[in-house]
């Protein structure tokens, strides 16, 4: 039956009916027609550079991939002339690309001139091929650009231009021998690209392409150039006397033998919370490459550097392969019987003899939510005690608190596309470039293409600060106070949404009169943001229709953080930026499964779903979902990570269970970390690898990372997604939810999971959040939003009809001004900020295993701003000593830079044992205990060395100079002498 958003079109005097306005290409694909292409790609849409998809319309030629399907479109493709300009358009692209499909290591079914050469059935190649006066540029570690190949199609410039918008690639076509450049003519790895590998992902040959492609990728590829060569060159010269048919019959034979090798399998990045999804093509345990699929709910064809490339962790040969026991201060390997008896006896003897509170685990907000969930299962149904965490503690928390508080769920109000549809973005704290780099490439592009603005607060100059419309470089720890002020503004100059706080939202009138200190007088003075860029940023946000409101780390590590997050939400409430698309406010979660770990119910107070523990019918319903006496689970909130802690300092907690977390490097004030650590009586670290934390351990369990195992993880916009298993776990290592299984069973609980979706579907059974998810409605590229209706129906967007409170209503909160904890003083004058870098993650226990992804970022530094530098003689390289009032970092070097002001200092987290933690102290937020990292005072000494090599390496990409264009402009083309559109021919196709 037709749909009303359908039409009818005659294509080749065949009626076709389809969706209307929908691409021409795509429309027909839909129909088993394959109009023949080689520029376009869905992700990118037209870009009309390689002149293979002509159509007759209305009598003219016209290219198909310019068009849109509507009611009443006529169109031709079997006409002569068109037949004619589509194979005169491949001949040209063949006359800029050296066919030798049998030996190229693209010849693996994704090669889309190939595969359109081969539907084509090009009899002969009219123009010889011509080779370029560029050479081959392999200087970058992970892919390489041949010239040669290069076809000219600009998708790669489209892409790096207009979708990650990163804005490094550009093609001149009005060059004598254009080509891609970098940076307007560096080599890639002295560019700046950020190697996110956009370029390579739709590139449509083997002009792009991955170096661990090669030179393995089929069964002739491997063979050494000085055979290669010859053989192409041969193939070449029998080509013209039997024709293109014969020849690319058997690249087609070769496509197919090389098809069982591979392995395809989809799977979910194991870094940040954007929840990227991509295929992973393995031979065996070799990752050929990482390849985004148009169909990825959360990114798309997009990937970052991470997510692409950073993968030689999985076959890292210290990966941790057998049960390590310590005995006598030393680890030996054991078999898992032997090992999983011992955790079992020990945790029952402390529970029997100290109590269940002496018992704290803290889950893995890298695994997944089902091993999350059976580590909450463990520590409540077995042990008995509500002292369950992950590492949000150390991040999220506080948004989540600021976000209950006043609309009631702790999760992102909307998805990226909400994002991407907001008039105005608000991103305070996040350097979300780096942090969250697809996102970050969302918003870039609705900046570039849509005219979004931008609005930035941070107290450090990075990427998107550069491109805000208005950026506000206040000083750290004073957010509360401008956002207020802002909130003031909004009631005091009628821009508040009075209909929609009437309609929808409580206290309004209490929060109101709580607003009376925060002038922009005030707000000025404390904040050091002049008034007029306060009123601005007022303005914008109060004027626009839909906003959407980014934070980060850069928010929640303070003293104060959940009430400055509450300030934020706030903000959103008054201007009525709640329940409609493109509104709303979105903590990035930061690490791939934060969310879903305390989704899942890794948190001292909450059940999965969020079910308070001390709510009794909760706790009724939890205990009957489980099979065990309801007194059996406590109803006294436990302890979180950042106080277990704490608590094994005193020695009032006996032992650690501790997942996935780098706890002795991540948590603050890491030498009482260390201290606590070695007071226990009993510590089980599961993990891949022997991490700092492993080392203080009793017994070590080796677990598999995402891409050895089944699962789930929720991003940061709290979507539900499947990933499966890429290849078998190393060793003897086992999957998370398979070693916590085994345990609950030496427990005396035996509960007979075969399967994760075994689990997923008991949680789903009892937590009304996420009644309707199911691997079968996740299966492929489906995702679920929670909550999550019985009948499957997610929840983009929250909100719609009312908020998560009784009534319905949300909540303005009032908020006092309060001063940070530690501030800077006479000896320790400076204020330490800190945060992640793009090229790694976390305590680089994963991007630190592989040599192409450390050469990026290979030495730790601080970042100093040019005014200190110059006041203190310091330069690039120079040695420094950074001492806080806990202790030292004692040998780092300096980068001068403009990212930071004045006394304000930048260290990254990843490098050091025991790195910036050796500086940060026990100070928290009260609220949620979320240590306050970014309030690190510290004093600076220059070192009485010789100077270093400046520790960013001289081709960083922030060394880069990019070269911003409109993406591929086929009219400078077009507009050559040389140029005539098929059918007609031309002398020299490899120029253009």
């Amino acid at each position: 039956m037709k749909q009303t958003t359908d039409c009818t079109i005659s294509y080749d005097q065949k009626r076709l009916t389809g969706p209307r306005d929908a691409p021409l290409i795509d429309f027909l694909t839909e129909q088993g027609i394959d109009l023949p292409h080689v520029c376009y790609h869905p992700s990118l849409g037209p870009l009309e550079t390689c002149d293979t998809c002509w159509v007759e319309h209305n009598g003219e030629l016209v290219r198909g991939c310019t068009l849109r399907s509507e009611e009443g479109l006529e169109l031709r493709s079997d006409t002569d002339r068109a037949r004619a300009a589509r194979e005169e358009g491949m001949d040209r692209l063949l006359g800029k690309h050296e066919l030798y499909c049998t030996v190229c290591e693209h010849n693996t079914g994704d090669c889309t001139l190939h595969n359109t050469v081969a539907d084509m059935d090009i009899p002969i190649q009219r123009y010889a091929f011509t080779r370029k006066p560029h050479d081959k540029d392999t200087s970058g570690p992970f892919y390489t650009y041949d010239p040669d190949q290069c076809i000219l199609c600009g998708r790669c410039v489209e892409a790096c231009q207009n979708v990650e918008v990163n804005e490094t690639l550009s093609i001149d076509y009005s060059m004598e021998h254009p080509r891609v450049l970098w940076d307007g003519g560096r080599d890639i790895d002295d560019s700046s690209c950020v190697h996110c590998g956009h370029c390579v992902t739709v590139c449509p040959c083997n002009a792009l392409l991955e170096k661990t492609m090669q030179p393995d990728a089929g069964p002739l590829t491997a063979m050494p150039e000085k055979l290669k060569r010859p053989m192409i060159d041969m193939i070449k010269t029998v080509e013209e006397t039997i024709g293109a048919s014969p020849i690319t019959g058997i690249s087609m034979m070769d496509m197919a033998w090389r098809q069982p090798e591979i392995k395809r399998t989809k799977t979910v990045c194991t870094y940040c919370g954007v929840g990227c999804s991509f295929e992973m093509w393995t031979r065996d345990r070799h990752i050929l490459k990482v390849q985004p699929v148009a169909d990825a709910p959360a990114n798309g064809i997009s990937t970052c550097i991470k997510g692409r490339f950073a993968w030689d962790f999985v076959n890292d040969k210290h990966r941790l392969t057998m049960p390590l026991i310590r005995e006598n201060g030393k680890f030996r390997e054991a078999g898992w019987d032997e090992a999983l008896d011992l955790v079992a006896r020990r945790l029952l003897e402390i529970r029997k003899t100290h109590g269940p509170q002496s018992i704290g685990f803290i889950g893995s907000s890298k695994a997944s939510n089902e091993e999350a969930y059976l580590t909450q299962k463990i520590a409540r149904a077995i042990i008995g005690t509500n002292s369950v965490d992950n590492s949000s503690r150390y991040c999220q928390n506080p948004a989540t608190k600021g976000l209950m508080r006043t609309v009631g769920y702790g999760g992102d109000a909307g998805t990226i596309e909400d994002i991407q549809k907001a008039d105005v973005v608000v991103i305070v704290g996040s350097n979300t470039a780096e942090c969250h780099p697809v996102i970050a490439s969302k918003i870039k592009a609705a900046q570039k293409l849509h005219g979004q603005k931008l609005i930035v607060s941070d107290p450090r100059k990075h990427e998107m600060a550069d491109r805000a419309d208005i950026f506000l470089q206040g000083r750290i720890s004073t957010d509360l106070i401008w956002a207020s002020a802002l909130s003031r503004y909004m009631f005091d100059h009628d821009l508040a949404d009075t209909e929609f706080l009437e309609q929808h939202v409580n206290q309004v009138e209490e929060y109101r009169r709580s607003l009376a200190p925060f002038t922009l007088e005030y707000a000025e003075e404390m904040t050091g943001i002049p008034r007029q860029q306060l009123i601005d940023a007022a303005e914008m946000i109060g004027r626009a229709e839909r906003v959407c409101l980014l934070w980060a780390m850069g928010i929640t590590q303070h003293t104060h953080g959940s009430d400055t997050s509450t300030a934020l939400s706030n903000l959103l409430l008054v201007t009525g930026n709640y329940g409609r698309p493109g509104t709303g406010g979105y903590p990035m979660r930061g690490h791939n499964n934060v969310q879903g770990a305390s989704d899942f119910g890794c948190l001292r107070n909450f059940y999965p779903g969020y079910e308070l523990v001390t709510d009794d019918a909760a706790r009724e319903r939890w205990a009957r979902g489980w099979g065990v006496d309801k007194e059996q689970l406590s109803d006294q909130v436990g302890e979180g990570n950042f106080k277990m802690v704490q608590s094994a300092e005193s020695k009032d907690l006996k032992a650690m269970f501790i997942i996935g977390e780098e706890t002795a490097f991540a948590d603050a004030d890491a030498h009482n970390v260390h201290d606590a650590f070695t007071k226990l009586d009993f510590m089980v670290v599961q993990d891949i690898f022997l991490s700092r934390t492993a080392e203080f351990a009793d017994v070590v369990l080796p677990a598999c990372p995402s891409v050895e195992k089944e699962g789930t993880f929720v991003n940061t916009e709290r979507r539900i997604q499947r990933f499966y298993e890429v290849m078998p776990p190393l060793g003897d290592s086992r999957p998370d939810w398979r070693i916590l299984t085994d345990l609950a069973a030496r427990m005396g609980h035996d509960w007979g999971y075969t399967h994760p979706s075994d689990i997923m579907a008991e949680c789903a059974s009892i937590a009304p959040l996420f009644a309707g998810v199911s691997y079968e409605r996740l299966e492929g590229w489906n995702s679920q939003l929670w909550p999550v209706k019985a009948d499957g129906t997610s929840t983009p967007l929250l909100y719609t009809d009312g908020f998560n409170f009784e009534d319905k209503r949300a909540v303005l909160f009032p908020l006092e001004w309060q001063s940070p904890q530690e501030a800077e003083d006479d000896e320790f004058d400076l204020m330490l900020d800190n945060g992640r870098l793009l090229e790694h993650f976390q305590a680089t226990n994963q991007t630190g295993r592989g040599p192409r992804i450390w050469s990026q970022v290979p030495n730790w530094f601080v970042e100093v701003s040019p005014e200190l530098a110059g006041k203190r003689g310091i330069e690039d390289g120079t040695w420094v000593r950074l001492v806080s009032r806990r202790g030292e970092v004692e040998e780092i070097r300096a980068v001068v830079t403009d990212r930071v002001r004045g006394n304000n200092l930048f260290l990254p987290i990843h490098q050091g044992k025991p790195g910036v933690n050796g500086l940060t102290g026990e100070h928290h937020d009260p609220v949620v205990d979320t240590p306050a990292y970014k309030e690190t005072a510290v004093r600076l000494e220059v070192l009485p060395r010789e100077k270093g090599a400046p520790p960013l390496p001289h081709n960083n990409f922030r060394y880069g100079h990019p070269t911003p264009n409109e993406g591929p402009d086929p009219a400078v083309k077009w507009a050559r002498k040389d140029y005539v559109e098929p059918p007609e021919h031309i002398q020299h196709p490899e120029q253009m």
